[in-house]
């Protein structure tokens, strides 16, 4: 096991998870590599659609496609990858996935430190392995950071900055659609791990009526995947002013949606991908959690609001209730959460004075 001062590691390649979310919380990691060593250089091993967000985030040097997709094996393939990435002269590779699979890379690169947590017991493939206590780093970001700092660490929870990715100028095709309004609410409303981490389709509806007839334009963003919830949530609305509501779910790539979500007042999020980006671009969030757990996987923005019942069968991770009742979400209302945006509304207003004054 190496636990070697990481001063003298001057260039780190990272296999990037798979998932949105996953991807936005690693900039935590990054941050923590750049304060340790300021000339590291970072490169990330990552799946295409990850590059207009890595892009945003300062701290990565480069980013190497990854044509594998999640789950498949492809052995010749990864082989070809890492005779490619022998020739970046790699000192560390910093595997954040914890599937044996993803392992394979650095070690047919014949990478000298390949550090990572142990995962499905990736014994030779890794040297640098790390065995988690899960108790004493609870949360997915510290796990992370945790693999910046030698292993004599890592029983210790790190501290961390939290992800911040730059803000560019809009450059998505679907400038248009961002009308002249008071204010603009983007709600969020699917969810990668399944139905049960979505709020329901009546409560969205119910907040979106009430900010329509005050003068909000609406945006609901989402994948393919969140088609079915955004037509749900449409039918029931019942404005006919088609400037006021766009339902873009299934029409914006990573970077469109980025360059949107950039542009609202406040967002409604599930636990989702998106909702950690909105984290990383510091726009007032409500976070709307229920078999999830926000000790685990938190928006990391001091202007995130989060929402989550207090219920006894709850958080249980399960991708559908196993009560069949779905308290979690469908117990948390319309009101809270328009008390909510009426909150960061005045709030932005009193810092706004404040700063004019």
């Amino acid at each position: 096991m190496h636990d070697r001062p990481l001063p003298l590691i001057n260039k780190i390649l990272i296999i990037a998870p798979s998932w949105i979310g996953d991807m936005a919380i690693s900039q935590s990691l990054f941050k923590a590599l750049k304060e340790n060593n300021p000339d590291v250089i970072i490169d990330v091993l990552a799946s295409s659609w990850a590059r207009s967000l890595l892009y945003r985030m300062p701290e990565v040097n480069q980013v190497i496609a990854m044509p594998v997709s999640h789950g498949a094996l492809s052995w010749s393939i990864r082989r070809d990858i890492a005779r490619k990435l022998q020739q970046y002269n790699y000192n560390q590779a910093i595997i954040l996935p914890n599937s044996w699979k993803s392992a394979l890379i650095p070690w047919f690169a014949k990478i000298s430190i390949r550090s990572g947590w142990c995962g499905e017991m990736r014994y030779g493939l890794l040297n640098d392995i790390r065995s988690l206590n899960k108790m004493a780093i609870p949360m997915m970001v510290q796990r992370y950071v945790s693999l910046a700092y030698p292993a004599s660490q890592s029983h210790i929870a790190p501290s961390y900055q939290s992800p911040y990715i730059i803000n560019k100028y809009i450059e998505t095709r679907l400038i248009q659609i961002l009308t002249e309004h008071s204010h603009r609410l983007i709600i969020c409303p699917g969810a990668e791990f399944g139905a049960a981490k979505q709020w329901p389709a009546k409560h969205y509806a119910e907040v979106i009526n009430q900010l329509i007839s005050e003068g909000w334009q609406i945006l609901i963003i989402g994948s393919s995947a969140d088609k079915d919830i955004a037509s749900d949530i449409m039918s029931k609305i019942t404005t006919k002013e088609n400037k006021c509501i766009f339902n873009l779910c299934g029409k914006t790539k990573l970077q469109d949606a980025i360059d949107i979500l950039t542009t609202a007042d406040t967002i409604i999020s599930n636990d989702s991908g998106l909702m950690h980006i909105t984290a990383a671009i510091n726009i007032p969030l409500i976070a709307i959690y229920g078999p999830t757990s926000p000790n685990f996987t938190p928006p990391l923005a001091d202007n995130a609001r989060i929402l989550q019942l207090d219920i006894d069968c709850g958080p249980c991770f399960q991708k559908k209730c196993p009560e069949r009742h779905h308290r979690c979400m469908h117990n948390i209302s319309s009101k809270e959460v328009i008390h909510l945006i009426y909150s960061i509304k005045i709030n932005k207003s009193n810092t706004s004075e404040t700063t004019t004054r």
